[in-house]
């Protein structure tokens, strides 16, 4: 990158933000299990999956101020997930953090040396499918609000009677009032 002409360096940024961002507002509940060394955009990958279990002894760095640079590209993504003072502390540092405090900031869920997710899997196939969806287009709009308090809280109105008024609320409504499971749910 650095014999690169500043056209060809945004040019494979861009590649690398096309990335992040395609899994980050992917309609699906990502799921990542981490071993080894995370650097640069391995942490970036991992700030935009929705879970996050990693194997005693990872070791995570925001590494670009090694190199000269900035965790730019990632940055957006990084800092959602571990917030504005973890990211500024770690970008600045560019050490490797170990997964106590990756775990500790909330750039990791869960530390398991099996990498076992049997139990997230579990949890997130009693959710309805369109809710886990629309769980990431709110939050996609949460990240993207450019309005007023007012505008967002009446948006955020506007999604829940949407949702509720939807086959699958109905549905959920229902079952959560009849005391069954929904449909969604394999007994």
């Amino acid at each position: 990158a650095g014999a690169n002409t500043p056209e060809e360096n945004r040019r494979d940024s861009e590649r690398l933000d096309s990335l992040f961002n395609t899994l980050w507002a992917h309609p699906c509940f990502t799921i990542g299990k981490i071993q080894g060394v995370a650097l640069g955009g391995g942490a970036g990958l991992i700030a935009c999956l929705d879970h996050v279990v990693c194997k005693p002894g990872v070791k995570i760095a925001l590494s670009e101020g090694k190199l000269g640079i900035l965790p730019a590209v990632n940055g957006p993504y990084v800092y959602r997930r571990m917030g504005s003072a973890n990211f500024r502390r770690h970008a600045m540092l560019a050490g490797r953090m170990d997964t106590d405090e990756a775990l500790r900031i909330g750039m990791v869920d869960s530390i398991d040396e099996s990498l076992d997710v049997s139990s997230i899997l579990s949890e997130i196939l009693t959710t309805g499918p369109c809710a886990v969806s629309a769980a990431k287009e709110l939050t996609l709009g949460f990240d993207r609000w450019d309005g007023d308090d007012e505008s967002l809280r009446s948006w955020t109105l506007d999604f829940t009677s949407r949702m509720r008024g939807s086959d699958e609320g109905q549905e959920g409504l229902s079952s959560f009032l009849e005391k069954r499971s929904a449909d969604w749910i394999e007994d």
